[in-house]
Parts: C-alpha cells; sequence; structure tokens
C-alpha cells in the first residue's frame, strides 16, 4: 500500500471534513428532531464512505467521528435517563457476502458453528422499559446508547406494554428492550387524517412513531395505535436465562410480546433461507421492516465473543435494498387515462429505489397534492414497495430554498384541450371527451392487456402506431386489421405479422367475461365481469338488461349497474358490438353454473398461505361455488388466517366470524368441512 502525497491526504481529509459534518446533522434531525432529510440509505451510504476513508487513512481517525459512536443524541424536551447497561446498535452487512464473513468471524471466534435466532428488523424506535417488583416504573428511547430520554409517560399509554407483569414471582428489577412502531395500515390512517386537517405528513411509520412517542402531551400518543414487540434483556436482578430463545420465552411467560416470526436457526444455510423468506415476505407482515436481524442464542457464546465500542460481535443486521429514497421533485404533470381520469404525476431527478430506477411517481390527484403538500421543486421522499406503482410520500420542507411553487391543476384537457370536468362527489378530474386521443389510446391498450382479450404483442407502443396511423379508432377495429396494414407498423416483418394476427384470432374465442371487463367500463372489474357474465350468459342480453335487473347480481350493486347502463346506452358502443359480431368475436357462451358445497358460503383471507398466492385460493374457493370478499362482516362465513395476519384477526373474534387456518382451509377444499 503506497503512502498518500499531500495532496491525496489534503482532499480525503476534506472530504472526512465534510462526511462529519453531513452525518451529525443528520443525526440530530433523524434522533432529535424526528424529521430526517435523507433515507436510510442514503445515510447508510455516508457513513460507510467515512468508514473507507478512515480505513485508509487511520491518522485521520479521531475518537470524535460519528464511526466511533454507537450513534444518537439526547434531546432537551424530556429528562434524561442512564440505562442500566450500554444499548449497542447492530453493525449492517448488505449482501451474502458480507453474512459469511461475519459468521466465519464467530465460527472462528468460539472454535465452532453455534446455534443462532432469527427476527425481523422492525423499522421502528428503541426503547428501553423497566419493571420493579413486576411493576412498570419507566419507560425510555434509546438515546445514545448510554442516556436515553425518559417517555414512561407516553409508555404508559401503549397497551401492549403491561402495566404489571404476568406471574406470581418476577425479578425485583427487569429492564427490556424493544421497538415501538406502526402498524402499517394505521400509518397510513394517521397520515389521512394530518393531510385532512392541514397539517405535514409523515415520511414513513417510523417518523410517525419517533413523532408520537415524543409528544408532550401522553393524551396524544394514547390516542394513537403504538405498539412493540421486546427483543432482548438489558438487566435482570435474579436468575438470567441461559440463552436468547429461552430469554424471549421468558419474556412472553411475562407478558412481553416477541415477535412470532423470530426462530431458531442451526447453520448458515438456515440463516440464509430465514433472510430470503423475511425478504420474500417483508409486504406481508403488519409492519414495515428493513432487514432480518440474526443473533448467537447461547448468552455464553456471546460473551465468549464480546463486543467492539459500537457493535456487537454476536449478532447482526442484514439490510434489504431501501424502498424509500429522497430525491428531487422536478415538476408535476398529468396523464389522461382511459377513462378520461387526469392524473398528477412526479417529474423526479432518477434515483435508485428497491432496485430500480425511477424518474416517475404516481400522486393519484390534486387534492391528494394539496393534502400531501408537495411543491414543485421540494426535495420528496419516493417510495416504491415491491412491485406497486412509485409514489411521492412526502416533502421534506426543511429543505426549500423558497423556489418551489404549488402545482396547478390544468383547466384543459392536456391531449385535446376539451374543458375538464370533476363531478361534486368525486376526487378524480376528467376529460369529458370520449375521442380524446389519450383515452383512445388507453382503452385500445387495456382491451389487448393479459387480463382481458390477451392480445400477445399489442402493447401501448404498438398500438400507439396503429392509431398514428389511422388503422384503428376503437377496440373493435382490431379485428379487421390485416397482414399488409400490419406491415404498414415500424420494424413489422414476416413473422412479426404472422404472430400478432395469430394472437388477434386467438381473441376472438376469449370468454365473455373477459370481454366485458376489457371494454373498460368504469367500476367493472374482472370478479364484477364474471359475475355479470354468469348471471346473464350474452354481452346482448346484459346490454339490453335494465339498470335493476344488473344491479340485482350479486356482487355488482347500483353504482356498477349505473356504469354498465351508461356504456351500453352510448350509440358508439353499440355500433362497437355490431362490430365485433361482424368480426366473429364471441358475444355469448353456456356459462358453467358456479354452484358447489362452498355456494352462498363467503370468504375472507388474510396474511400469507404457504402452498396458495391469493389469487389461486380465490380461485379455488369460486370453483367450489364460493364468495370472495376484501371486506369483514358479520355476514362472512369464514376467515382463512395466513402468517402475519394483521388486524382481520381481531375484528373477527369480535364479530363472532369463524376461522380457518391453512390446514383446515386445504381440507376444507377437498371436501373435509370443519367440525
Amino acid at each position: 500500500m503506497h503512502a498518500p502525497d499531500e495532496a491525496e491526504l489534503s482532499s480525503a481529509k476534506q472530504r472526512v471534513e465534510e462526511l462529519r459534518a453531513q452525518i451529525d446533522h443528520h443525526n440530530y434531525r433523524y434522533y432529535v428532531l424526528d424529521a430526517p432529510e435523507v433515507s436510510d440509505a442514503e445515510f447508510d451510504g455516508l457513513l460507510r464512505e467515512l468508514r473507507g476513508l478512515e480505513g485508509r487513512h487511520p491518522e485521520l481517525l479521531t475518537p470524535d467521528s460519528p464511526t466511533q459512536r454507537v450513534g444518537g443524541s439526547v434531546g432537551a424536551l424530556f429528562a434524561p435517563i442512564r440505562h442500566s447497561a450500554r444499548l449497542l446498535s447492530l453493525d449492517n452487512v448488505f449482501d451474502d457476502e458480507e453474512l459469511v464473513a461475519w459468521r466465519d468471524r464467530v465460527v472462528k471466534g468460539l472454535g465452532r458453528e453455534p446455534t443462532y435466532v432469527g427476527e425481523p428488523k422492525i423499522d421502528g424506535v428503541s426503547i428501553a422499559v423497566a419493571y420493579q417488583r413486576g411493576r412498570l416504573v419507566r419507560g425510555a428511547t434509546r438515546g445514545d446508547g448510554d442516556v436515553g430520554e425518559d417517555v414512561t409517560a407516553n409508555v404508559r399509554t401503549i397497551r401492549a406494554v403491561p402495566a404489571r407483569l404476568r406471574g406470581g414471582a418476577p425479578p425485583d428489577w427487569l429492564e427490556v428492550r424493544g421497538e415501538v412502531f406502526l402498524r402499517v395500515a394505521d400509518f397510513e390512517r394517521i397520515n389521512l387524517e394530518m393531510g385532512a386537517a392541514g397539517k405535514p405528513l409523515f415520511a414513513n411509520p417510523r417518523n410517525a412513531t419517533a413523532g408520537l412517542l415524543r409528544q408532550k402531551d401522553p393524551n396524544v400518543t394514547a390516542g394513537r395505535p403504538l405498539t412493540v414487540y421486546f427483543h432482548g434483556l438489558i438487566r435482570i436482578d435474579g436468575k438470567s436465562p441461559p440463552s436468547y430463545s429461552a430469554t424471549l420465552a421468558y419474556l412472553r411467560e411475562l407478558g412481553l410480546r416477541t415477535h412470532p416470526e423470530a426462530k431458531m436457526l442451526g447453520t448458515l444455510d438456515d440463516v440464509r433461507a430465514y433472510v430470503a423468506d423475511m425478504a420474500a415476505r417483508r409486504h406481508a407482515l403488519e409492519h414495515e421492516i428493513d432487514g432480518a436481524v440474526i443473533k448467537v442464542d447461547r448468552f455464553a457464546d456471546a460473551n465468549e465473543l464480546g463486543a467492539t465500542s459500537k457493535f456487537p460481535r454476536w449478532a447482526i443486521a442484514y439490510k434489504f435494498p431501501a424502498e424509500e429514497q429522497t430525491t428531487k421533485l422536478r415538476d408535476i404533470q398529468v396523464s389522461v387515462g382511459r377513462t378520461g381520469a387526469v392524473t398528477p404525476f412526479a417529474m423526479l431527478e432518477p434515483v435508485r429505489v428497491g432496485g430500480v430506477t425511477i424518474s416517475m411517481a404516481t400522486l393519484h390527484n390534486a387534492e391528494e397534492v394539496a393534502r400531501k403538500g408537495v411543491l414543485i421543486g421540494d426535495t420528496v421522499v419516493v417510495r416504491r414497495a415491491g412491485e406497486v406503482i412509485p409514489e411521492v410520500v412526502a416533502p421534506i420542507p426543511s429543505l426549500r430554498d423558497g423556489s418551489e411553487r404549488a402545482f396547478v391543476m390544468p383547466r384543459d384537457c392536456p391531449v385535446c384541450g376539451t374543458p375538464i370536468v370533476r363531478p361534486e362527489d368525486e376526487a378524480v378530474a376528467r376529460c369529458p371527451n370520449l375521442q380524446c386521443p389519450a383515452q383512445v389510446l388507453a382503452r385500445i391498450v387495456h382491451f389487448a392487456s393479459r387480463g382481458a382479450m390477451d392480445i400477445e404483442h399489442l402493447g401501448e407502443r404498438t398500438a400507439g402506431e396503429m392509431l398514428d396511423r389511422g388503422l384503428v379508432a376503437t377496440p373493435a377495429d382490431i379485428f379487421y386489421l390485416t397482414p399488409d396494414q400490419l406491415g404498414q407498423l415500424p420494424n413489422f416483418k414476416e413473422k412479426s405479422i404472422a404472430n400478432l394476427s395469430a394472437a388477434i384470432g386467438a381473441a376472438k374465442d376469449r370468454p365473455i367475461d373477459r370481454l366485458l371487463y376489457g371494454f373498460g367500463i368504469r367500476h367493472v372489474g374482472a370478479s364484477a365481469a364474471r359475475a355479470l357474465a354468469d348471471a346473464f350468459g350474452s354481452i346482448d342480453r346484459i346490454a339490453a338488461a335494465p339498470s335493476e335487473e344488473i344491479a340485482a347480481v350479486e356482487g355488482v350493486g347500483d353504482v356498477i349497474a349505473g356504469a354498465v347502463r351508461a356504456y351500453f346506452d352510448r350509440p358508439e358502443t353499440k355500433e362497437q358490438l355490431e362490430r365485433l359480431r361482424g368480426a366473429g368475436v364471441r358475444l355469448e357462451e353456456q356459462r358453467a353454473s358456479r354452484t358447489g358445497p362452498l355456494t352462498g358460503q363467503t370468504f375472507v383471507i388474510t396474511g400469507t398461505l404457504a402452498a396458495f398466492s391469493r389469487e389461486e385460493a380465490k380461485t379455488r374457493i369460486e370453483a367450489l361455488g364460493g364468495k370472495v370478499t376484501n371486506s369483514l362482516s358479520s355476514k362472512t362465513t369464514y376467515l382463512v388466517v395466513g402468517d402475519s395476519p394483521g388486524t382481520k384477526l381481531d375484528k373477527a373474534a369480535k364479530l363472532g366470524v369463524a376461522t380457518l387456518d391453512e390446514a383446515a382451509f386445504t381440507r376444507l377444499l377437498a371436501g373435509d368441512p370443519p367440525g
């Protein structure tokens, strides 16, 4: 390794000072103000860069560097509390190679492979809770690891924190660590309420939890559904459990919640499988996680491994790819959909989120833009969870410089110039011109989509080229395209012409519910289309049916019936039906009666099933005559419960709705009714 020259060392020193200042600033905003300006991933990146520079230039390392501190600080709003023992943070790994390196260090330190425990890494707020002779006496934030803030009054309002421990002989003193969090559903509801009241939105559940936990008025905290899982001992006076797994069991005996996803792991392959499972199911959990925590189980092994000044050597946090980032909102534009909905969307400085680079994100409608308080030019939090369309979560007002400006919804459609209308009872503004080119394109793309007529090779680009050349104007025109016309499309040669022609021909024989869904009628999704097709067996009979008869179909109702009736009453719809008939598209079929052993029974599915996807479970139930809905009510026959069921399980208990675990559900499908 070469000795750095003076210029290199000077540059490194300048960058180290810049990084330390940035990290200190972001630590203060995160821990003290509960108002972060960067995502966790961006903060981790700054810290890793600083560690790298200090590693290459050890002469620049100082005791007050952020890399030498546990992290966090104590604010002035609450009285300080010194923890009974130091609360260390966890070191992070980000891939399998780093995980294996940590495990190898553990094996080298012990001379053998230990057993481990895995837990989800909840993205919440760490607290320390103390019980004296079984009674809750204090609750504190983690702070800097040595000293936290006294939030006892607020902790007492959290129902998941018992005021008194269970059992007849609690220890004289028990101090435990826990993670306070908000369920995702509760966070979304709180943000809706905040927006409706004109208040700034929370960027994420962790930010909301921190703000609620540090309220001056405990009544505010009490009015919000914070909850907690406990995950470790800080101090116990008396006999201590011999392992972490035994500790979790002991805490449960005392009435302290531990995470149901905690699991014993025997080998490195078990650890890898657990991490992969948590990553795959992170969106099925009721709360947000940003990784998985792996701990050596036996305390004797943990003590032998020890800790550095910052991290325990016996535990590691495997961090998942970030799903939130901050970026600049360059502009807000609007798009026009197949039903005429005019939807604002954000034009962003490209940013990598959840493994994908995004430059656009949805803003839903003008009311949502106002509710979130987003301005053009803002630095914003952008979220992409799983396969969900990216969305702007919230702005970061502290980074505004005065150049930002408010979004103004256009008065006229940006595509066809027709004045935009917004019904009084709707949040969505619409272009009423059915011949608007944007609507026509979106209708054709929807008609050809996989869930509708499934015309392979006919995507948005090809549909746009067809419209530009005047080859089609309605979905029905697709079935009259000739090979010569398809040859006019860019890059369409003999094979691509034959492929698309074959796909169009195959689409003529699709089931009529697929055709009905493909029409793109407002409020008519795949389920409603299937119900109408089952009830009438013919597109012509649906088109001729009075609104009352349509509404009487199970699962339809007045709103859908009104939309269906309005669609088929249009002259252009009648013309399109004749064009479809002339092209030989199926408009009628003998629908199989959906009756069976589950006829008359209604199911709701919650949580994650091991053997079925949600759609597969729904298909199996419907094939046996049952009905699947999303909302639980006293009329629900069964709640099918998978892993991480969420709040519906509690609601079912209150309503007296019977529940089926996956094994009982599988037996029911096989014809073995619950006893």
